[in-house]
């Protein structure tokens, strides 16, 4: 039986994480790893052990590994786009300092690393139609530098040293559970909320912009389902593209509409936010994940957007 730590465990993808792998594993094998002032609350709190786990302070993290016996960790400490182009030394601190403690820990402690990576780790001069596995990656944010250098640092942790590194580079990941942080793919969760509300919805990305997104429960799917696979499968490690939804603002609000016909979107263009999401890829290829671990996603816009509607309207 593994025993896990989710480093980030209160942050958008972690808390769902969280939950989903102790129904897999059991509360009790999973812990819920946070930063001083963001303790777990409710279910979160209740569902399993949790302690602090500040990628910054190897030591702790260290302890927490030996005291529960942890063998997998999944490191989700990071800052996202728009936030780390404000905060470029921190994004830094957390993303790249931070994995490198995790990475020590697990050397010494025998642990497998999951550390996501991102379509942001793509630039204006990779392919956007069908991004290649295997392609140039020169991202122009600290963002992206990140990505790739974590890309980078986890393959060397496991050609030098045996560790277990596996990753993926997700898309915008769409939710109804926890807000929105700080994200260029953002406006795809928020427009959601405004329609449950009955609220016009200003977008900042133009239309005919098309970006890679996932609904959470497939994302939350492909960072279990890969450290499950087969290593001896696995000729490609970080991180897997991994595709689901490609769509522009347009698309999506054509889609909510079916649902809700009087809902309204104008647009306001952020300058930052455009400027990031024109480097990015259209789409990914994400042919290598479905042959190596048999990747492929179970919602399409259609199925997301009934579900997202649905469950905000009981959250909301």
């Amino acid at each position: 039986m593994k025993t896990i730590l989710v480093i980030g465990s209160t942050g958008q993808i972690g808390s769902e994480l969280t939950r989903e792998l102790r129904t897999i594993y059991g509360g009790d094998h999973v812990v819920a790893g946070y930063i001083q002032g963001a303790a777990p609350k409710g279910e979160l709190l209740e569902g399993g052990p949790a302690a602090i786990a500040d990628v910054t302070d190897p030591i702790g993290i260290a302890n927490v590994v030996k005291h529960y016996k942890v063998d997998t960790i999944y490191n989700l400490a990071a800052l996202l786009s728009v936030v780390a182009e404000s905060k470029p030394r921190l994004a830094w601190k957390i993303g790249i300092d931070g994995l490198w403690n995790i990475l020590e820990v697990a050397r010494e402690c025998g642990c497998a690393v999951f550390t996501p990576s991102s379509i942001g780790s793509f630039g204006a001069t990779t392919p956007h139609d069908m991004t290649p596995q295997d392609t140039i990656q020169r991202p122009r944010t600290i963002y992206g530098i990140s990505k790739v250098t974590t890309e980078l640092l986890s393959d060397y942790y496991h050609l030098k040293y045996g560790v277990d590194t596996r990753s993926v580079r997700f898309p915008g990941v769409i939710s109804y559970m926890t807000p929105p942080g700080g994200g260029t793919t953002d406006y795809a969760v928020d427009i959601y909320y405004a329609a449950v509300r009955g609220e016009r919805f200003v977008c900042p990305i133009q239309a005919g912009t098309l970006m890679d997104m996932i609904y959470m429960p497939d994302a939350l799917k492909a960072s279990i389902q890969l450290m499950e696979a087969n290593p001896d499968r696995l000729v490609h490690r970080n991180a897997f593209n991994i595709a689901s939804l490609s769509f522009g603002p347009e698309t999506i609000f054509a889609a909510i509409k079916k649902y809700k016909p009087e809902f309204e979107m104008t647009y306001e263009v952020d300058a930052l936010k455009q400027s990031i999401a024109d480097s990015w890829p259209d789409r990914m290829d994400d042919s290598c994940a479905r042959t190596e671990w048999d990747w492929h996603p179970d919602y399409d816009l259609d199925a997301m957007t009934q579900d997202m509607l649905e469950k905000l309207s009981l959250k909301l």
